[in-house]
Formats: C-alpha cells, structure tokens, sequence
C-alpha cells in the first residue's frame, strides 16, 4: 500500500492538451513544415497552461506559442496565440478558430 508521507507536497496539477486537440496542432505544424515555415516545436505542461511553442530554428526562441489556459474559458477563451514578443495575436473560445490565423498566409517568418 502506497502513500504520501506527511511532509510531501501536495501533487501539482498540471494542464495538457487533449488527443483531438494535439493532432490538430501536429497537422498544423507538419503543414507549416512542409512550407519551410516552421522546423522545431515543444510542449510544455504547466499548472496553469499547455503550451505548443513553434521555432523557425531549434537554438532560438519561439515564433509562436499556442496556448490553451482553462481558467480563461469563462473569460476571453482558453485559446491564444502569442508572437514572439508575447503579444496576442488571437485569443478565442474554439482551437479552430484560433487556428485560422495561419490559414491566411499573412503571417510568415521573415530572417
């Protein structure tokens, strides 16, 4: 029988993506790479927000973070895609339609 001794933390609970919503970011990120977009990713499971953070190179920072924070559901929506700056590029209820801002083709990496 296994427990926690009395002077253990308590458990973080952590925050991360759902199977439907992770394979709609991995198609996402496999198109953007077939473009010569995108060429790295990374997912982070924090207690507040999960985060799938895309690179044009793996040794610097992030081009864009999607973002899904639970407590903001109510709010703003759950969903935000950030810049590198950290600016919200779009914030939103539906993964879908936070998504589409990279259907437009407006939104590139420029070197």
């Amino acid at each position: 029988m296994a427990f926690d001794p009395p002077h253990a933390a308590p458990r973080q609970v952590r925050v991360f993506f759902e199977r439907r919503e992770l394979v709609r970011l991995l198609n996402l990120y496999g198109r953007m790479v077939a473009a010569g977009e995108w060429r790295d990713y990374a997912i982070d499971g924090l207690s507040e927000s999960a985060v799938f953070s895309v690179f044009k190179r793996a040794s610097e920072s992030p081009v864009y973070r999607i973002e899904k924070r639970p407590a903001l559901a109510r709010k703003q929506g759950a969903w935000a895609v950030l810049g590198q700056g950290g600016m919200v590029l779009r914030r939103g209820h539906d993964l879908e339609q936070v998504l589409r801002i990279f259907d437009r083709g407006r939104f590139k990496v420029v070197d």
